[in-house]
């Protein structure tokens, strides 16, 4: 099955790339250079390339939120601006966490400028994601920026317990989805509706907004969790069965882990094992998660999300046509290639 980009996308694009290039000339010149390398604005000299910088997802989804709200789409450029900064911050800051050395095709930010440098444009981008917010006066300018402050709040939570888990062998269910919702779902709740709050939205508008995000990130993480291990490679950028290979807790496996049956008790032997974990093992590994149900419970939460994600949105006001808009974005990023 192709996945086709939702419209929406592309005129987050045209909206908010140059709006987000004119915000980053506004960091100091050692800092911009490492940014613009970071988005793909710039190759490691310095010297102007355009290699593409993500699929400008979020800010879609935070002009479709100032759309909810009865706002043109150009008034949510600025908190789609903000929202992708902090994306982006806390992509660089993964990066050097994880450990990984390669980001949309090119050798990661920290592998070529150095984990301080690195760290230094993430902290730039997060103070200038908050300015952006602040300086505009538009009428829930504070707002917006409070509800992008929690939403880091979480993220940082998030990316503590996921690191915390990795030390752990005996993580929940609820513990791993907790981290997903904080790590992940927090901040694409945080873009379906910072610009429906920046442009003044009613509270209960705002509240349905952050709901039909929250779900959807959860649905997202699951998605990615089951392609990080049974993605085709071409469609992930990474080797199958990936997350196996670095015995990520990710959810499918926590759900097989915690089962209760001889698959779980087979699989935790098998990532508990020291030294290199072979292709029969990772093949094998992932065959268990399949036979204790990991599989199928994360597909099925992954469409439960989904469902209680287009019902968040019935009752708050918004139209048909930004409805339509929501749920093809939320389907898009939630799509299954094997």
């Amino acid at each position: 099955m192709t996945v086709v980009m939702p419209a929406g996308v592309a005129v987050a694009r045209d909206l908010v790339g140059p709006a987000t290039e004119a915000a980053l000339s506004r960091l100091s010149p050692g800092v911009r250079r490492v940014a613009a390398y970071h988005y793909g604005l710039a190759d490691a000299d310095g010297n102007p390339v355009r290699v593409g910088s993500g699929k400008a997802l979020r800010p879609a989804l935070a002009l479709l939120s100032a759309r909810a709200a009865g706002a043109a789409p150009e008034r949510g450029v600025t908190p789609a601006v903000a929202v992708e900064l902090v994306h982006n911050f806390s992509l660089l800051h993964d990066d050097i966490m994880d450990g990984d050395t390669e980001r949309r095709h090119r050798p990661t930010a920290w592998t070529v400028f150095g984990v301080g440098a690195a760290i230094l444009v993430g902290d730039a981008m997060l103070a200038l994601a908050n300015d952006l917010l602040l300086e505009e006066m538009a009428p829930g300018g504070p707002w917006a920026a409070r509800c992008l402050s929690t939403a880091v709040q979480r993220l940082i939570a998030g990316q503590g317990e996921d690191l915390a888990f990795e030390k752990r062998g005996d993580v929940t269910l609820a513990e791993c989805l907790q981290m997903a919702g904080d790590k992940t779902a927090a901040l694409m709740a945080c873009a379906c509706t910072i610009g429906a709050v920046h442009v003044g939205a009613p509270p209960e508008m705002a509240m349905g907004l952050a709901e039909f995000g929250g779900h959807v990130g959860l649905a997202f993480q699951l998605t990615d969790d089951l392609l990080g291990i049974w993605g085709a490679p071409e469609v992930t950028g990474k080797p199958v069965r990936s997350d196996l290979r670095a015995r990520k807790k990710s959810l499918p496996v926590v759900a097989a882990l915690t089962s209760g049956t001889p698959a779980a008790r087979e699989l935790a032997q098998i990532l508990a094992s020291s030294g290199e974990l072979t292709e029969d093992d990772l093949t094998r590994a992932a065959d268990l998660v399949v036979a204790a149900g990991g599989r199928q419970w994360a597909e099925q939460e992954a469409d439960q999300r989904l469902a209680a994600a287009a019902d968040s949105l019935d009752g708050i006001g918004v139209s048909a046509d930004v409805r339509a808009e929501f749920m093809a974005i939320a389907e898009f990023i939630t799509a299954r290639q094997w």
